[in-house]
């Protein structure tokens, strides 16, 4: 038997034979630095993906004409994935009762309790289902900008038609750092900027965005500071929309605001866009308040997921750590829906209160 090139032979009898490695050689660096070839000549290397397909490509400005966008709620499935059924039947009964954009996994969307594939896949069926008819703005925000740039590079490749974007919480930064994270996502495409210190526990403040303001693909703020802080951002030419369901009317007659970015149309989207679109109307304001307090009396999307239920839009599915509000609340609410009238409500079954045991939590999906 030949011995292979560079190896002698070793033998443990007659009939076996291998070969055997080379003495061990150090080894000998070539350069103490390598350089592809390719990102060498090739300017701007690392651009974003993107795409000239101009399908569902929206300028900035379609975007700040928005009035009423819906924070919509994702529905489960008793195994916790997700609802299709459900979410269409949502999402067109929001088309039909004019509101004109919906966030798509944002917190109300529940985006924090979701895989990043489920993420984009969620905004890539609202896309290819709703996007003709309703502008969809892709929660693909994060407090690791890296995973910021990534989910909005394939948000818009699937087709949303803006990003929604929250500033990094809990690993908070500087505000030079705040900037440097907007700006690696804003030349991607329209952006709304979201503001909820509640939240993440540190504000955006007006410095920050007044900067951002230079970008042509800041659409605007969903401000959460209140009335005072939306007064000041449209004395200086940015749009707003109000966070806030409960200040939003007066966000937008009093202070300036374009419209709200709602929890409560969810369950009531035409009178929310009457609210915005129809002219001062302090009455239907006072009539909503008591909802609206229902609805935020635990932390969002607590409220809404327990009322989509007792309207029968939604399975009572929670995937945990939320759970639904307690049966002498969810009582309350069958009472304010009689009240404020069950044809303003989505859904057509009667409400009904539900039992505890009505209710599926799921901590693992």
């Amino acid at each position: 038997m030949a011995a292979l090139k560079g190896y002698g032979l070793c033998s443990m009898d007659s009939a076996l034979h291998f070969p055997c490695p080379r003495p061990f050689q150090p080894y000998k660096r070539r350069s103490s630095r390598w350089v592809s070839p390719v990102a060498a000549v090739v300017p701007n290397f690392h651009l974003p993906m993107r795409s000239l397909e101009v399908k569902n490509r929206t300028n900035t400005d379609d975007i700040k004409a928005l009035r009423v966008i819906t924070a919509i709620k994702t529905p489960y499935l008793p195994d916790g994935r997700f609802d299709l059924e459900a979410y269409d039947n949502l999402i067109n009964i929001q088309i039909q009762n004019g509101a004109e954009g919906v966030i798509v996994g944002g917190t109300t969307g529940e985006g924090q309790l979701m895989s990043w594939d489920e993420h984009i896949m969620l905004i890539g069926h609202t896309v290819n289902c709703f996007g003709g008819s309703i502008k969809v703005i892709g929660n693909t925000g994060s407090n690791s900008t890296r995973e910021a740039i990534h989910a909005t590079e394939q948000g818009f490749a699937v087709g949303m038609h803006a990003a929604l974007h929250i500033n990094p919480y809990y690993g908070k930064t500087s505000m030079d750092g705040m900037v440097a994270h907007f700006q690696s996502v804003l030349h991607m495409g329209p952006t709304i900027i979201y503001n909820v210190p509640g939240r993440t526990g540190q504000d955006i403040p007006p410095r920050v965005i007044l900067k951002l303001s230079r970008s042509p693909n800041l659409a605007g703020v969903k401000e959460c500071v209140g009335n005072k802080r939306v007064e000041e951002y449209t004395e200086n030419g940015v749009v707003v929309w109000s966070g806030n369901d409960d200040e939003c009317h007066d966000s937008r007659w009093d202070y300036g605001a374009t419209g709200v970015i709602s929890v409560t149309s969810n369950v009531v989207p035409g009178l929310m866009r009457k609210l915005m679109f129809e002219g001062k109307d302090t009455a239907l304001n006072e009539k909503l308040l008591p909802l609206m307090e229902w609805l935020f009396q635990e932390p969002n999307p607590i409220g809404l997921n327990t009322a989509l239920a007792q309207l029968g839009v939604a399975r009572p599915v929670f995937r945990l750590p939320y759970v639904p509000l307690p049966l002498a609340k969810r009582v309350e609410f069958v009472k304010m829906v009689k009240e404020i009238g069950r044809e303003h409500f989505v859904g057509e079954r009667d409400v009904q209160a539900l039992d505890d045991d009505d209710f599926i939590l799921i901590g693992r999906y």
